[in-house]
């Protein structure tokens, strides 16, 4: 058995002094022309994947109509799910930027049935004010319908008990109609926007 060396404890994994490792080393991309081969299991999703940018409506029934603009990311890297990335500003009368909105990251990915995808679809959305949401879907065509398993809340999050989201490839175009349930209303209205694809 050889000795330890003076600098070395026994106890410590080796990786608590080690130096700092290089960036991330596998590629990510929103664009099917470069980066890793889109996984099979993801044919069905592939008019979503981009850049998408657009603007959209909001509201609920305990808030006033709003006007936002928004930037949906969904990319992959090369693994059976899509990473779904979104953020919204406010726009006022002149469609100018207000302030900054509501942000989601999320993922999507194809219930498989062996090495096949089915159209069932689950996601896992989440935002920066506590809520995260479990859905469950399926997708017909370019179209795809959610409805949410299960909200998760931190104790400080508003309260939001159920959601369901309507996406759609139309002339091009990403479509989506969002629901909210919760602060007292059943499931009402919430979002609804038009993004047009800027990159992918």
């Amino acid at each position: 058995m050889s000795a330890n060396k003076p600098d070395e404890n026994p106890l410590q994994p080796p990786w608590l002094n080690a130096p700092p490792v290089e960036e991330y080393p596998f590629e990510e991309s929103h664009d099917l022309r470069v980066g890793p081969k889109l996984h099979p299991a993801l044919d069905g999703l592939l008019p979503y994947v981009g850049v998408w940018r657009g603007r959209g409506r909001g509201g609920f029934p305990t808030i006033e109509d709003f006007d936002f603009a928004q930037e949906i990311r969904i990319s992959h890297d090369g693994r059976p799910f899509l990473l779904y990335e979104s953020r919204a500003w406010i726009l006022d009368e002149q469609s100018r930027p207000v302030r900054p909105a509501g942000r989601e990251v999320g993922w999507w990915r194809p219930v498989l049935s062996g090495d096949r995808a089915t159209d069932e679809l689950e996601a896992l959305m989440m935002s920066p004010t506590g809520i995260m949401e479990l859905y469950i879907g399926k997708r017909s065509g370019t179209q795809i319908e959610f409805a949410t398993d299960a909200v998760v809340r931190t104790s400080t999050a508003k309260e939001v008990t159920a959601g369901a989201r309507l996406f759609g490839i139309v002339e091009g175009a990403l479509l989506y109609a969002q629901e909210m349930a919760g602060m007292g209303q059943p499931l009402s209205p919430h979002l609804s926007a038009r993004l047009i694809r800027v990159a992918g």
